[in-house]
């Protein structure tokens, strides 16, 4: 029950002003750091989450302005027959229209019946929360969710510190495994004065089928409990309450003393099958605690390759892994454009779909340069490795990221999967090879930033015709050391048909000389990984652009210009 359909926040925190229809199944918020990921699954929690009160401060208002409320207005559908009743809600339910996305306040007989949670804080920080209805505020009526309802539609949270679910405290994930409760009054008293483990053979008679289902779960998900789970007092429990009971393994120890990462990925299976009753996941940092392969398992265990989606969950992550495992569908970008943040699905076409398994990293970057090959990547990343030696700024610390396109008819396929996002794209590409004039033309029209070598070179050849001569000679020994005296020789011969050998390049460079090197290290690959090219890109061709001829520096500086265009 309960799905989120529209999310709209106003001036609370980063977020002046944001309007979401998210996806009913899973919605992973990528993008660059402090563009208001975690505060969108906190605005989400805020409104939802089954709290009586909630510590506001004066920072959670947009840009500290105390003045203008903070305002999150969530719409839920998907709802169960009481949450619809005309009895409990007649006069705020309302409708939603997937395919206009509207929602009206009469509910209509052909659209979902959804109810409105508005959440505002103003000046005096204390919180309220309503039920939007226009017609039922034209009759003075206000009301709000019952705290069962409340209860029963909350998300769950699972973060950092989200240990509270282990036991069967009020909104606990084990509260919605099944219907079973312990009798807590006669027994936790009994325990209290006898022993914790007199406890625990009552609870485990009153609790076997949810003992059963976690045990079932963590096996699954290669997390070690033990065969016999119990459920005892809590040795760190002061009070005497439903929250006193919490999950134990075999031999007593709190399963709260799991790690960060096995205990998260604990819940998210368990909410996996609490899923009939718990319908909404919060998680923020998905990956936090978990090594790559867990990553994988926790996505999923909450149904990320599943049709229809067993839950809606809200998760944000930085972790290149996670993007590889998901869809495009199921990746959606936020930034802030202007005064307002957007949230934007990257969407399920092929060519994005590749990029996303070939360019996690670029999603979660501010701007991305696309590169036609592995030697322009490592070329720039060499480059800005020098300059940093020189005390000047990384890319990296200006969200700059590196694309490699995998050659010139596919750059524009990745660049432009960058551009229907409104990431900040430019092109880096050889002139050798010329791609469609109408898909560049087309791609700079729309604001891309377009670089390439001088007409008819290669970055081969802008390199062994642009370096001084001491640099030409040292790129030819670091490819001799890379691939032998025997090959780099062979491979002079080929490319001059023979007229010139490697002795030869060795002695006084000339224009041939320059050329027939270029040649060679272009049909041969000298340079043609990321590793080999950035090396020598840090160590000489940085070292030697002060001295380079102008045209090439000129292209250099114009492709730093646009990095660090601030």
């Amino acid at each position: 029950m309960a799905r989120i359909r529209h999310i709209d926040i106003r001036n609370f925190r980063c977020i002046q002003a944001l309007s979401w229809f998210p996806s009913a199944g899973l919605n992973c918020l990528v993008g660059p750091g402090d563009s208001g990921k975690s505060s969108i699954i906190d605005a989400i929690d805020c409104c939802l989450g089954a709290r009586r009160s909630i510590q506001f401060s004066d920072a959670d208002f947009y840009r500290l302005n105390v003045e203008i409320p903070i305002s999150i207005t969530i719409s839920i559908g998907e709802l169960d027959d009481s949450l619809k009743s005309i009895e409990s809600y007649g006069n705020y339910v309302r409708s939603f229209n997937a395919a206009t996305r509207e929602i009206e306040d009469e509910p209509e007989a052909q659209a979902e019946t959804v109810l409105t949670i508005n959440l505002q804080v103003g000046s005096d920080l204390d919180p309220v929360w309503t039920l939007v209805s226009d017609r039922a505020e034209g009759r003075g009526q206000a009301r709000f969710l019952t705290w069962a309802d409340r209860t029963r539609i909350s998300p769950t949270r699972i973060g950092a510190l989200a240990d509270h679910n282990l036991g069967w405290r009020r909104g606990s994930i084990l509260n919605r495994l099944s219907e079973e409760r312990a009798d807590t009054a006669g027994a936790l008293a009994k325990a209290a004065r006898d022993a914790r483990a007199a406890f625990g053979d009552l609870a485990g008679e009153q609790l076997s089928g949810t003992l059963q289902i976690v045990a079932e779960v963590a096996k699954s998900l290669g997390i070690a409990v033990g065969d016999n789970l119990k459920a005892m007092l809590d040795a760190n429990s002061v009070s005497f309450s439903g929250g006193t009971i919490a999950l134990h393994e075999a031999d007593g120890v709190p399963l709260r003393s799991l790690g960060v990462g096995s205990t998260r990925l604990l819940l998210a299976g368990l909410q996996r099958r609490a899923a009939q009753n718990a319908t909404v996941i919060l998680m923020d940092e998905l990956e936090y605690g978990l090594e790559p392969h867990r990553i994988i398992r926790l996505l999923g265990s909450i149904g990320a390759k599943e049709a229809p989606p067993p839950l809606q969950a809200f998760l944000t992550t930085h972790s290149p892994v996670a993007l590889r495992e998901l869809r495009g569908d199921q990746l959606v970008v936020v930034r802030k454009r202007g005064l307002v943040h957007e949230v934007q699905l990257v969407g399920g076409d092929p060519g994005i779909q590749g990029t996303i398994r070939s360019s996690p990293d670029a999603f979660l970057a501010s701007s991305v340069l696309v590169c036609e090959g592995a030697s322009e990547v490592g070329l720039l990343r060499g480059l800005d490795q020098y300059l940093v030696s020189q005390n000047a700024l990384s890319m990296t610390a200006v969200g700059v990221a590196l694309v490699d396109a995998g050659g010139c008819d596919h750059i524009y396929r990745r660049a432009n999967a960058f551009r229907a996002l409104h990431f900040e794209v430019a092109v880096l590409r050889d002139d050798d090879k010329q791609p469609d004039a109408a898909t560049e033309g087309a791609f700079a029209a729309g604001g891309g930033s377009l670089f390439c070598w001088r007409a008819g070179r290669a970055l081969e050849d802008e390199l062994f015709a642009s370096l001084s001569d001491e640099a030409v000679h040292q790129l030819l020994e670091r490819a001799v050391s890379i691939h032998g005296e025997e090959a780099i020789g062979a491979n002079i011969g080929s490319a001059s048909s023979g007229q010139m050998n490697l002795w030869q390049c060795r002695g006084a460079v000339t224009h041939t000389s320059r050329q027939i090197m270029a040649l060679a290290s272009r049909r041969s690959g000298w340079f043609k990984s990321v590793t080999w090219m950035e090396e020598a890109a840090r160590d000489i061709v940085g070292p030697g652009l002060a001295n380079a001829e102008p045209g090439f520096q000129t292209i250099v500086t114009a492709i730093m210009r646009w990095i660090f265009r601030a």
